[in-house]
């Protein structure tokens, strides 16, 4: 249903309501970033009004359009637009904007705020995230349609700054887009040519246009934002093309109408102040005088427009029920990956390891717990930032995604961490998949940006990150992780897992998967890890995130070993020679310090009872452990990067082995 008509008069009167909005609430917050939602009201009204499919009585429905303001400073942009298009945002939500507890924070929140798509505001994150959000839709759509019903059909629409463009990020997410031909994903450059600390051109000469050419992109311009007919046909261009993603330059004014501001950095980052605020009102024809007001006219055309376009989700609901009569086993399925819930089947679907299976590095039962879940679970799609050799992280005789098979479910993601993490926060956040993706830790700094955002966000997104200590050997301390298993657990609603074991493996899996509200890593060896052969134990221990692995023969222990990962076969072996000397260990398998400290006082009580001294080891910095250990206990860890040698010697000459275990044990009971 197209717009309904509306004299200049009016559509003017529209457009100039977003960015009054944007400026008296920047006024009011005495902080935020106003220059830009006035340059861009124009393209928020071409969107919301006249290309979007979209409800804002239903802002969550599956096959509407994606919109993402990679410029999240540019938040009042985005606010005063679903206010006005009749989404759950009150004016009083506007007046305080960036106040506590409100619905209108300074950057954009998913989940947080009805009609935003994802958290924005670190640059460059968006413009990933909208390619992830289109690689979720060509692959569901691929996977679902039928001819006649095309269930999945809907575009992702972005805008990006010239901050998202500097921002590496950038770079690897649309070159990635572009080699995909991810033709539904249409992109906007807000050309204004400001940024804070001045012109452009003091830090950069790009030209944007040969960039994304060069990508495999179709560029398109827009003269000047303000003309509307001009964004009309830039947008039917851009869905015209199919097989190219599409970046709209757009030239914008920053603070547009201001008379003393427009095209200047004071525009960008800080409130017009209150005479300047009048000035350009005045320059707008503007009908009121008081701060936030909202010229019935222009709202009745904003709620009319959005109307029209919300048709369009009555519509689909028609193309629903045709395709679940044509296709209902489809419909059923599809229905099931979109509501989140895993299959019946999953449960019976994870292998059994034993004595021989599992005597492997935990990555390569990983990559057996991956195959074997595979088949009756489709929504898991993920790869290898280029290391799937290593990583295992390839489901056998399952296709590779791509331009010419969006089907596939093998991600060749390239050399791009920082991007493969927040394109899965756009897959995650699109729903209908589970991403998964692979590195080794050490590179986990690359994408911590986007791990960290997919923790804010609630996305469920797994990480498979191999190589996991100085463990990895003869590559050296550049891929040897020291610091990065505190840095990930210090991210708060981060689920990190570093099993012991093949079951610990399967269970750290099994709770990756049913952990929906954020996202878990699951933290691997390179090297070959002895095998428990507790299965039982193991998938009941690793969800309470530690458990006891070894104890004491019926005796109370003298002295708690706390471990994780691969250096819970050294405290096993630590336990013995302790034994051997008279002194009863017990050992503890610490798979998750985030589930272990989200247990009841009453069980993290009877795994580390009170009174009996602590020592953990682990091939890792030390921090996370001084909680757990207390005054009276001690830490095995590194406190200094690696070495070049075998990882036998590694581990002797930074006193990750039993003796020091032992030694260290003894001087905690002195």
């Amino acid at each position: 249903m197209s717009v309904p008509a509306a004299s200049p008069e009016t559509v003017r009167l529209a457009i100039d309501t977003v960015r009054t909005l944007a400026m008296d609430a920047v006024q009011a917050a005495e902080s935020g970033h106003p220059g830009t939602p006035m340059a861009l009201a124009p393209l928020a009204y071409a969107l919301y009004a006249k290309h979007l499919r979209h409800d804002p009585a239903a802002p969550d429905w599956a096959d509407r359009d994606r919109f993402v303001l990679s410029v999240g400073h540019a938040s009042m942009l985005l606010y005063g637009t679903l206010h006005l298009a009749g989404y759950d945002l009150s004016l009083e939500e506007i007046k305080h904007f960036r106040q506590w507890d409100s619905l209108t924070p300074g950057h954009p929140e998913v989940h947080h705020t009805k009609g935003v798509e994802t958290t924005t505001g670190p640059l460059g994150q968006g413009v990933a995230n909208a390619v992830g959000f289109a690689v979720a839709e060509a692959h569901l759509a691929a996977t679902f349609n039928r001819e006649g019903h095309a269930i999945v059909d809907h575009y992702t629409y972005f805008i990006a700054g010239d901050g998202c463009l500097m921002e590496g990020i950038s770079h690897e997410a649309a070159s990635f887009a572009g080699h995909m031909q991810l033709g539904k994903l249409i992109g906007f450059f807000d050309d204004n040519g400001i940024t804070i600390d001045g012109s452009t051109s003091l830090t950069c000469s790009d030209d944007a246009a040969k960039r994304f050419e060069s990508y495999g992109w179709q560029v398109l311009h827009i003269a000047d934002v303000n003309d509307l007919a001009a964004i009309d046909a830039a947008i039917a261009e851009a869905k015209a093309d199919t097989q190219r993603p599409s970046m709209i330059i757009t030239k914008t004014h920053i603070g547009f109408g201001s008379p003393n501001r427009q095209d200047t950095a004071k525009a960008h980052g800080e409130p017009l102040g209150k005479d300047e605020i009048t000035l350009t009102k005045q320059a707008y024809a503007w009908p009121g005088t008081e701060p936030f007001f909202v010229p019935d006219a222009a709202l009745a055309h904003w709620r009319e427009a959005a109307a029209a376009r919300g048709a369009t989700h009555a519509d689909w609901k028609q193309t629903w029920s045709a395709y679940e009569a044509a296709h209902p086993e489809l419909a059923t399925e599809l229905s099931r990956r979109l509501e989140g819930k895993l299959p019946a089947s999953l449960d019976a679907a994870f292998p059994t390891f034993d004595a021989k299976s599992g005597n492997v590095a935990s990555r390569a039962a990983s990559g057996v717990v991956v195959n074997a879940i595979a088949p009756v679970l489709p929504e898991l799609i993920g790869g290898s930032a280029d290391l799937s050799g290593s990583n295992l992280t390839t489901v056998k005789g399952a296709p590779l995604f791509s331009g010419a098979n969006p089907a596939g479910r093998n991600f060749p993601f390239g050399i791009r961490e920082h991007a493969m993490g927040a394109i899965m926060n756009g897959m995650g956040l699109h729903g209908g998949v589970i991403p998964y993706g692979g590195t080794f830790l050490v590179f986990s700094d690359y994408m911590r940006p986007a791990i960290r955002l997919a923790a804010l966000m609630g996305v469920q997104a797994i990480y498979v990150f191999t190589h996991d200590s100085i463990g990895l050997g003869e590559d050296g301390p550049t891929h040897q992780p020291v610091e990065h298993l505190a840095a990930l657990r210090c991210i708060p609603n981060l689920l990190v897992l570093r099993p012991a074991d093949a079951d610990e493996v399967n269970e750290a899996w099994r709770t990756a998967l049913h952990h929906r509200s954020g996202p878990s890593a699951i933290v691997l060896t390179r090297q070959k890890l002895s095998y428990f052969g507790e299965p039982a134990r193991a998938r009941t221990g690793v969800p309470q995130g530690a458990y006891v692995v070894a104890d004491a023969a019926g005796r109370a222990p003298n002295v708690v070993l706390l471990a994780s990962g691969s250096e819970v076969e050294i405290a096993i072996a630590a336990r013995e020679k302790l034994s051997g000397e008279g002194i009863h260990a017990r050992v503890v398998s610490c798979a998750s310090l985030e589930l272990f400290a989200q247990q009841p006082v009453e069980y993290r009580n009877h795994v580390l009872p009170a009174g009996v001294p602590r020592v953990a080891v682990e091939a890792a910095h030390p921090m996370p452990w001084y909680r757990w250990v207390g005054d009276t206990g001690a830490i095995v860890g590194i406190e200094r990067f690696g070495a070049s040698a075998p990882y036998q010697v590694l581990y002797e000459k930074f006193g990750i082995t039993v003796d020091n275990v032992v030694r260290t044990a003894k001087s905690v009971l002195s």
